[in-house]
């Protein structure tokens, strides 16, 4: 069984550490465009407020998230960038505030649910521990972004380990998305931790394989980098076919990053 407080305890800290990184940029740093096409340091935040909010409404009523479906639903492929570009237009000290109230309402109402409770969301309804997983790599996603635009490398944490979880659990998702037959058999999964853990999922006996180290797996995963760039190795026809429509965030298919954009 996942240990509720130990996920909302990595969650609280991959907030803080990005919050670190945004917190002493000035106006201009936050209008800094970043590697998401149109994204500034501004969106990016205010989108994770806009999402852990949405989230914390999820856990904490669901009929009133029913009305933040229903909203998104008048622009399905354009709410998410309308919120941002919205969210984006307050000033720096403003952003910053809401998101930390955001991600603290989060954590209390994911902390306050019953265990085994289903939180509703704009896809097919989430585990608590599954909806603070996912608020997890996408925090750490945008927070890639936020460290590419302004230069800083991010030490691996531990907390990769909640990332690349998703990145396994979404395989099949990456070929539904892209319209392709879903493999069989699952893939065995093994990464090399921060630490020199080894972290493995699925049977010791697949055909198909992926490995490497956690940190290139999670880049992968989230396309923050290409896999050209990357240490990931793959063995079997479908983890080929795979590596390219990698995918661990909902939606439609991303449009990652150019190979050698981060030399």
């Amino acid at each position: 069984m996942t240990d509720l407080s130990a996920l909302l305890a990595d969650l609280t800290a991959e907030s803080a550490e990005l919050d670190t990184l945004v917190a002493p940029l000035g106006p201009d740093g936050w209008r800094r465009a970043t590697p998401a096409p149109g994204w500034t340091v501004a969106h990016q935040i205010a989108h994770l407020a806009w999402t852990d909010r949405a989230a914390a409404i999820a856990a904490a009523d669901p009929d009133e998230f029913g009305n933040v479906v229903t909203a998104a639903l008048a622009d399905p492929t354009g709410f998410v960038d309308a919120a941002a570009e919205a969210g984006a237009q307050a000033e720096p000290a403003e952003i910053l505030r809401d998101w930390r109230a955001a991600r603290t309402a989060l954590a209390d109402a994911l902390a306050a649910t019953p265990t085994g409770t289903k939180l509703p969301w704009f896809g097919p309804p989430m585990s608590v521990a599954s909806m603070a997983t996912a608020r997890l790599m996408e925090t750490w996603a945008h927070g890639q972004d936020v460290a590419d635009t302004i230069g800083v490398t991010r030490p691996p944490t531990d907390r990769l380990r909640h990332v690349a979880h998703i990145g396994t659990r979404t395989i099949a998702f990456a070929f539904t998305v892209h319209g392709l037959p879903v493999p069989e058999d699952p893939f065995r999964v093994e990464l090399t931790g921060p630490n020199g853990d080894l972290w493995t999922w699925g049977p010791e006996d697949a055909a198909d394989r992926i490995s490497g180290p956690a940190l290139d797996f999670c880049l992968l995963v989230t396309q923050r980098r290409n896999p050209a760039d990357l240490a990931v190795r793959v063995a079997g026809e479908q983890a080929w076919q795979w590596l390219p429509i990698a995918q661990a965030f909902a939606g439609p298919p991303g449009t990652g990053r150019a190979a050698g954009a981060f030399a």
